[in-house]
């Protein structure tokens, strides 16, 4: 294939296979379509994701490789774990997640200019998570938010899509959080899309789209919300510790 699929007017319409994704731009699948519910949520158990510019179309892309945490897998280095032991903040899921996405998409990011979650994009998230699809991990100083990620959940699948710290080791306390919170619910592997040195050094793994796809699908193929996602605040200084092993 030589050139991205052009969506229709159905959102309900089956994407394409992600495996016809065009090698460059690498991942590129579909151009067009819309940021309704039920678009978003088939996206995502196909194995796709949204990613654009403002004034662009909309862009739906499967990367060839694809960056995966293991649930128990995410990596705090023991400095950063000796200083998370004398904290006091603490870990909440899903109490503002419209404001962790406004901070994702406000926070300066070294070699970008703006940001691709536009206007459109967070108002597609806030609906999504008011169906129970889009979650949020937040972690707290007190009444002030100092770090948090949100995704998406499909059936038993997790997709993190963008994480922010508002003060220094937030968002690696958030993603420590997500994963600790997935393995308690018994899932064993979250999608965090695109490689970086940093999520690299936590632990992310990257893997060929074929095997993704090959563990994501079945988890995502009743297109389900999961109507337990949200956990109980915790202390963010228990991640400073491993759980101990069940039974």
């Amino acid at each position: 294939m030589s050139r991205p699929f052009l969506l229709g007017p159905d959102p309900e319409a089956p994407f394409p296979p992600a495996e016809w994704a065009l090698a460059e731009p690498d991942g590129l699948l579909c151009v067009g379509g819309d940021l309704s519910p039920p678009r978003l949520v088939r996206a995502y158990a196909a194995g796709l994701f949204p990613w654009f510019n403002e004034g662009q179309p909309i862009l739906w892309w499967s990367p060839s490789r694809r960056l995966v945490f293991a649930s128990n897998g995410v990596h705090l280095s023991r400095r950063f774990r000796r200083t998370l032991r004398r904290s006091d903040w603490e870990v909440r899921f899903n109490t503002a997640f419209e404001a962790v996405v406004a901070a994702c998409a406000e926070a300066p990011r070294p070699g970008q200019h703006g940001t691709w979650i536009t206007r459109d994009m967070r108002r597609a998230y806030a609906r999504l998570h008011a169906l129970g699809h889009a979650h949020s991990v937040e972690v707290w100083h007190g009444p002030r938010l100092v770090g948090g990620l949100y995704g998406v959940s499909v059936g038993r699948g997790f997709h993190a899509e963008s994480m922010v710290s508002l003060e220094s080791g937030g968002s690696k306390v958030a993603l420590a959080a997500l994963g600790r919170h997935l393995q308690a619910l018994g899932w064993p592997q979250f999608d965090a899309q695109v490689e970086n040195p940093h999520l690299r050094f936590m632990g992310g793994e990257v893997w060929p789209r074929a095997r993704f796809l090959a563990c994501f699908r079945p988890l995502t193929a009743s297109l389900a919300p999961c109507p337990d996602w949200a956990g109980a605040p915790f202390p963010a200084a228990w991640l400073a510790d491993p759980p101990p092993p069940a039974g």
